[in-house]
């Protein structure tokens, strides 16, 4: 054969072979040179794009397609990895620097960005307080081991992995409660769980799920990939991880105040650390008829820090159930984290909300459109049972009020109508807060003023059309935190003087655990999503936990008033607190402010309170000496008693009912440094003018007090008909900032 013909087999059969595999080498280093990019194209008329009909076909006409065969085969695959619809104009890829420049020089192109990178976690909210930061207070306080947390609740799901106990120390050698679950259930996170059923029998199993959800926001383990409907993935972990938790289950059917009781009795005996208590009386309750905050204080006797849900009857002032001076009200807040939904309108309009129930089959043509309202029949405008029965609402997208019903039947009504999907829309005293809720049917939660734009649509359209686009899981909402509207509000009805709530904490679409269904509980967890001031409080009952483990010898007012004047006022994107409507909440709604757990660590200063002064407070109120004793259980004679009006406990926040003067006077302990001076700052309110004597502290040890009187006098400059004012009184050193706020009524 001759050296042609040998050449000739040689181009026909290895060169294209060496070509190929030449090839795959190039693309194989050129992988290593490869970063994901966010690109940003021109917004189209949304019927062509570029010359080419299909919106994906046209962004491949940016990117470049390389062959992903050895073989030559002709097999290509583009780097295009999605192409985007609502979210942006435009689409990501994986592009060289080189051919990111050759991309520039198209038409259309506006910018690109390498991709960020988000970590998975859940319930977020502990990343929401920097809890996970290092150094943090997580680092700090070992999770919180060897502190027993309390939960009186609905009871809990022991199989659930949020409380396997693995890796932690047996509990304290001062806990003596006992586990009515099987031994097995039972051991080093969930050290004790009983029930407290008017004497019934009944294990402490969770039937509801409000209780494993508490439980686990307060003390969980940590589980991964923690989700709800595949949404808010990550990490589920409790404000302690490393904290123990007792159980007492006091809601069987009801929450019957003998039982609750009980459980606290039970609890105060067992040597727990913290109680946490998501129930709450009706507004108003006089102190000696709220067996609650009756236990409270005995409990605060013992030492053991209270935490209690401030209630869901917000936005309205003076809507509380628990007032009381010896216990944290906790108030809810938004945190980050959004789940959004849009309702998007045949005209192009888009209104944001929000669902956690997210289907992938739900097409974004439009449907008709229909207001639910414009039936005419009673509860109609809330799509109450039977409110749609003769309204043809079959295949279309009903809109329905926020109010008398509940947002879950509002779903169930629509969808057993024959609706095809729900816009959920606020009432106006809701104004622009929205919930993650786990609706039946396609649906999105939005604002009272999206709500008004969409319903002049639908009286200025007879074919009124709309749609819902899903968009996932989001985060970095930078007015968070802000003020939910059922929060319930101050001012106090019964404790006056005081300040109320305390302070905030995340209450808004947390996600904890719930009770697993089927066999294999632990390999496949269920978690849920809830709101409420519920939420809240275990939030800060675990926080609480990590400072009693930082500082084991602080009294529960020392706890909370570190809590309290540590507190933030300001959102992420640096401004005042909002409330509902958009609006800078007031002081009746955030109370101190939101949380900040690290700071809380280490306050510089504390306002302390020994509970016997909490009996002069009783005698101020005007109780008699029984309904005092009820309380206290001591037998005192309030004419003989020193008096201590609310405004003259020594409490964290300053509150007061204005005439033309009144001074209050407060003690401050030294916790930060040795040797270290306070200056005095004063935000005043308006239409009074405050002075402080005297205006420095000074301190040459740790544990050393110092007073201070502050003055407040009314001025010519209140308002007409101004009925509240407020401020705040910072005490500022080289390290510390503490802020009381300061709440004025005029008399």
């Amino acid at each position: 054969m001759s050296v042609l013909s040998l050449y000739i087999i040689f181009l026909i059969n290895i060169l294209p072979q060496i070509i190929a595999q030449v090839t795959h080498d190039i693309a194989e280093n050129l992988e290593t040179d490869l970063e994901t990019y966010i690109v940003h194209v021109k917004q189209t008329d949304g019927t062509t794009y570029g010359g080419v009909e299909d919106l994906k076909a046209w962004h491949q006409t940016f990117v470049p397609v390389v062959s992903t065969s050895r073989s030559g085969d002709g097999h290509h695959q583009s780097r295009l990895l999605y192409s985007y619809i609502d979210v942006i104009s435009g689409f990501s890829a994986r592009l060289t620097k080189e051919e990111l420049a050759a991309m520039e020089l198209k038409e259309g192109f506006v910018s690109a960005r390498p991709e960020m990178t988000f970590h998975l976690q859940t319930t977020h909210s502990a990343r929401f307080l920097g809890l996970d930061l290092k150094p943090g207070l997580w680092n700090r306080t070992n999770y919180g081991s060897g502190i027993i947390i309390g939960v009186l609740d609905t009871g809990v799901s022991p199989a659930h992995p949020s409380f396997t106990g693995k890796g932690m120390s047996p509990p304290p050698s001062k806990w003596k409660g006992k586990c009515e679950f099987k031994l097995s259930h039972c051991n080093n996170k969930l050290i004790g769980a009983r029930t407290f059923n008017g004497g019934k029998p009944e294990t402490p199993i969770d039937r509801d799920g409000h209780g494993t959800h508490t439980a686990s926001t307060a003390a969980g383990g940590f589980v991964s990939n923690a989700n709800v409907f595949g949404n808010a993935k990550g990490t589920a972990a409790g404000m302690a991880p490393g904290a123990h938790l007792a159980i007492y289950k006091v809601c069987s059917h009801n929450c019957i105040e003998s039982d609750i009781l009980a459980g606290m009795d039970a609890a105060i005996h067992d040597g727990v650390d913290i109680i946490s208590i998501s129930l709450g009386a009706d507004p108003g309750v006089q102190l000696y008829k709220d067996g609650i905050t009756v236990g409270a204080l005995a409990a605060a006797k013992k030492g053991i820090f209270v935490s209690m849900a401030a209630g869901n009857s917000g936005p309205g002032y003076s809507t509380l159930s628990s007032e009381a001076p010896w216990v944290l009200t906790v108030g809810a807040s938004t945190i980050d984290r959004k789940v959004l939904a849009t309702a998007k309108l045949a005209n192009g309009k888009t209104f944001e909300g929000e669902s956690l129930f997210q289907p992938r089959e739900f097409h974004s043509t439009t449907l008709p459109l229909v207001y639910a309202g414009m039936n005419k029949k009673p509860l109609s405008e809330f799509c109450g049972k039977g409110s749609l029965v003769g309204m043809n609402v079959k295949g279309k997208v009903v809109l329905c009020d926020r109010g008398l019903v509940d947002r879950l039947d509002i779903g169930k009504e629509v969808k057993n109508a024959g609706g095809a999907a729900l816009i959920l829309a606020n009432g106006e005293q809701d104004g622009f807060s929205t919930l993650a809720d786990p609706h039946v049917l396609p649906a999105t939660h939005v604002s009272y003023a999206a709500g008004q734009k969409i319903k002049a649509y639908i009286k200025a359209n007879k074919q009124a059309r709309a749609t819902i686009l899903f968009k996932g899981t989001t985060l970095g909402d930078r007015t968070a935190p802000a003020v939910t509207s059922f929060s319930s509000r101050g001012p106090t009805m019964v404790c006056r003087g005081i300040l109320k709530p305390d302070i905030m904490g995340p209450g808004v679409s947390i996600l904890a655990a719930w009770p697993s269904r089927g066999t294999n509980k632990m390999k496949n967890p269920r978690f849920n999503i809830e709101s409420g001031t519920s939420m809240s409080c275990p939030h800060l009952s675990g926080i609480a936990a990590l400072l009693k483990h930082s500082h084991p010898t602080w009294s529960p007012a020392a706890i909370k008033s570190a809590i309290m004047t540590t507190a933030d006022i300001q959102s992420r994107r640096g401004t005042t607190i909002i409330d509902q409507d958009d609006q800078p909440a007031d002081l009746f709604a955030i109370g101190a402010g939101h949380v900040n757990p690290l700071k809380a660590d280490d306050p510089g200063l504390i306002y302390d309170i020994h509970p016997a002064e909490y009996i002069g407070y009783l005698c101020s109120l005007g109780y008699t000496n029984k309904q005092v004793w009820i309380i206290t259980r001591m037998s005192i004679k309030c004419k003989t008693q020193r008096k201590i009006p609310g405004g003259q406990l020594n409490y964290p926040s300053l509150s007061v009912t204005l005439g033309r003067s009144q001074t209050l006077i407060r003690t401050v302990t030294n916790v930060g440094q040795g040797n270290s001076s306070y200056y005095v700052k004063i935000t005043p309110p308006i239409g009074v003018r405050v002075a402080v004597k005297p205006s420095e502290l000074h301190f040459t040890k740790v544990g050393q007090n110092a007073k201070y009187a502050v003055t407040f006098i009314r001025t010519n400059e209140t308002r007409l008909h101004q009925q509240f004012a407020q401020g705040y009184l910072l005490w500022v050193s080289a390290k510390h900032s503490v802020r009381s706020p300061i709440s004025v009524q005029f008399g």
